[in-house]
């Protein structure tokens, strides 16, 4: 499974003990070993909107943008822009890049709080609607392989559209390049720049707090959608840099599984052994909860499983690996090191 496809609609639901406290990780407070004193949390971006690197800045138009699709595409106006993807990143970064106010369309996984009224394109999940972008009258469409089908998005180009495409993937590799393509297919590329510096800044900060353990926990970072879809992370998925920037082990891939996503299945957990298990919000809600995830053949044989050790984090967030990714590694590392007060 390609971990670029994995659905990341968001289900709000906050299911266990919401982490509270401000102080982040440190050699006195933080503890890999005492699971017994940590148990489950949910991660929590305190502020979720992204801060706008400048305030209405104005974009120098017109400009021709490289599609990640291999188009040339010429932008002559941003002031209706819609920004759609898996991910919420696209919606996220032209927020961050002071733009918030010409947003007239988002993902599902754009949920934070200042796009709240910003209307919905993929109101059914992840699927695009023709009717319902055209009806917004956007001057530029931002978007990605991520999300489709690919004849709404051709039918939009059809129809005189810009519509641009940028790389897919999430990495921590590529959070400043995505951001830098962004700015430039908007006309603001100073801003990227300081956009992008800023969480690069912001990333390696919080990696800077995270306890580095003699023992580094193994972390599984597990993919749910009810009882259809249950996987395990490996190799490439997204997740194993995320684990990786928290000071910890892939469990996955310490396992030795070689594909991104593979089916759960008890000898894969047992193997696997995680510390802790991490998930998104909505996918441990559409289980039943901590209840729910009891029941899945392996999770008791594990020590994460015996402790409770469960760490979630909002569906659109987690993964998004945009301007926000600072914040979020902060949160997980508090979530996964801080003792129980």
């Amino acid at each position: 499974m390609n971990a670029k496809r994995i659905a990341l609609g968001s289900l709000a639901a906050a299911l266990s003990v919401m982490l509270v406290g401000c102080g982040a990780p440190d050699s006195d407070t933080a503890t890999g070993g005492d699971s017994e004193s940590i148990g489950p949390r949910t991660a929590v971006i305190e502020n979720p909107d992204p801060e706008p690197i400048a305030a209405a800045p104005v974009s120098a138009l017109p400009v021709t943008a490289k599609s990640f699709d291999g188009v040339d595409v010429t932008v002559t106006d941003t002031s209706r822009i819609v920004a759609a993807d898996q991910y919420g990143t696209l919606a996220t970064t032209v927020y961050a890049l002071g733009l918030g106010d010409r947003l007239v369309g988002r993902d599902t996984s754009a949920e934070f709080p200042a796009v709240a009224e910003v209307a919905d394109v993929t109101p059914g999940g992840h699927s695009l609607s023709a009717e319902g972008i055209l009806a917004l009258n956007p001057t530029v469409v931002l978007t990605d392989t991520s999300i489709g089908p690919r004849a709404v998005q051709d039918q939009l180009r059809a129809a005189g559209i810009p519509v641009v495409y940028f790389d897919p993937s999430r990495t921590f590799d590529g959070v400043g390049e995505q951001i830098d393509a962004v700015a430039q297919a908007l006309g603001v590329p100073d801003e990227g720049t300081r956009l992008a510096e800023r969480t690069s800044a912001e990333i390696e900060q919080a990696k800077a707090l995270v306890p580095r353990e003699a023992e580094p926990l193994k972390i599984a970072f597990l993919y749910m959608r009810g009882p259809a879809i249950k996987m395990l992370a490996g190799p490439g998925s997204g997740a194993d840099a995320l684990v990786a920037a928290l000071g910890a082990e892939d469990a996955g891939t310490t396992s030795g599984l070689t594909q991104q996503f593979v089916p759960i299945t008890s000898e894969a957990l047992i193997a696997a052994a995680p510390d802790v298990i991490l998930m998104m919000t909505g996918g441990l809600d559409s289980i039943g909860g901590l209840d729910g995830l009891e029941q899945v053949p392996g999770i008791a044989q594990t020590p994460a499983g015996q402790t409770q050790r469960v760490v979630d984090m909002a569906d659109g967030v987690i993964l998004s690996f945009g301007p926000n990714t600072g914040k979020v590694l902060d949160a997980l590392a508090k979530a996964v090191y801080t003792p129980a007060s």
